[in-house]
């Protein structure tokens, strides 16, 4: 893809994220919204995938740790056709298939039941640990929030990645310095992030801006020229990016948005890609 249809694509997951936190009249838009082009530059780019097959032998892995962000992950999966993006409209709801945090038992594209947070990165470096042992080529992603990284089983798990050399393991983290009770700093930072991954033998690469699908091709591409270490990708990012009135509120992590506040995200965003359409 063009840089300006994956900025397409991003807005067409961005609509996704806002329709089903709206419909669910519940969940968590704001860090969809910041990892959306992670999002989408993993699923649309990156990784070696198909919606047709989605347990291929082969595939590359991701492990959504953050998994109060599914809105985001949804969004993409049925964007790149995993499931029909009409679902979107069921988050949350009795019987449907889409949870409030992801399963692997039921729904296409998951490799990874995720949710309580820390544990989502155990898993990935469990699954890259296994592929080093069968002798694999697929590689393993996984997306942490940096407020999930005051979690002590993140820096465990990562204690052992770098132990074990798993260069064929990518540790995103979205970096949008909030979480549900404020910012990094007011609650309880876990800065400097990136000596404590170099700390545990990690190739480190900032991305100074984690919205921009140039900066993150670059540092995708140093991750798989990285060899005889794991990667860990700080991406900044923007929480809400995308909708004017949630951008940089801390508010928007855990809220959906009401008739009115959907209308005018919704209207931005198609004002968005339109804009792209015409270029």
């Amino acid at each position: 893809m063009t840089i300006t249809e994956l900025k397409q694509t991003a807005v067409e997951v961005r609509k996704g994220i806002v329709t089903a936190t709206h419909a669910a009249k519940s969940g968590h838009p704001g860090g969809s919204l910041s990892a959306t082009e992670i999002f989408t530059y993993l699923y649309f780019e990156e990784m070696n995938i198909d919606p047709k097959n989605p347990k291929m032998e082969d595939r590359d892995r991701f492990v959504l740790s953050k998994g109060h962000t599914a809105p985001g992950l949804y969004s993409a999966l049925a964007n790149r056709g995993y499931f029909p993006v009409k679902d979107l409209e069921t988050l949350r709801h009795t019987g449907s298939y889409l949870q409030g945090h992801p399963d692997m038992k039921h729904i296409p594209g998951v490799d990874m039941s995720s949710g309580s947070l820390g544990q989502g990165i155990s898993c990935a470096v469990g699954m890259a640990l296994a592929g080093k042992m069968d002798h694999k080529d697929y590689r393993v992603y996984t997306l942490l929030g940096d407020g999930e990284i005051e979690e002590g089983q993140v820096w465990e798990a990562s204690m052992f990645a770098g132990h074990r050399k798993l260069d064929n393991l990518v540790v995103i983290v979205d970096n949008n310095n909030m979480q549900i009770d404020g910012t990094l700093d007011e609650v309880c930072s876990p800065d400097p992030i990136d000596k404590k991954f170099e700390a545990f033998n990690f190739h480190v690469i900032h991305v100074a801006d984690g919205n921009d699908f140039a900066q993150l091709a670059e540092a995708f591409k140093e991750a798989r020229e990285t060899k005889g270490m794991p990667t860990a990708i700080i991406a900044h990012t923007l929480k809400g990016k995308g909708v004017s009135y949630m951008e940089g509120q801390v508010g928007w992590h855990g809220k959906a948005p009401n008739d009115e506040e959907y209308a005018i995200a919704m209207e931005e965003l198609g004002k968005a890609g339109e804009a792209l359409c015409q270029k």
